[in-house]
């Protein structure tokens, strides 16, 4: 069954060197392309912290959900993030 096409729309984003060479290696250690290793990231990391969805994005008809309703997206405060880089 061939599936809906979808545009992709070029964007880009500010890494320094190293961050660059981590992406790198992501991808080359998962035979994947930058381009596809951010997008694999960004939705692993969606769905851990959103696993019932939101009200936007919803789970692929059949998938298997836990952890109940749609979720708000209302950010959390960055010190709540984990960000370590904040010091």
């Amino acid at each position: 069954m061939d599936s809906p096409k979808t545009t992709k729309i070029v964007r880009t984003y500010t890494a320094d060197e190293r961050e660059l060479r981590m992406l790198e290696i992501l991808a080359g250690y998962h035979g994947f392309s930058k381009s596809a290793t951010i997008r694999n990231l960004i939705k692993k990391e969606f769905w851990r912290v959103f696993p019932a969805g939101t009200e936007d994005v919803l789970p692929e008809p059949g998938a298997r959900i836990r952890g109940g309703e749609p979720r708000s997206t209302e950010a959390r405060p960055a010190d709540d993030l984990g960000d370590s880089s904040q010091g």
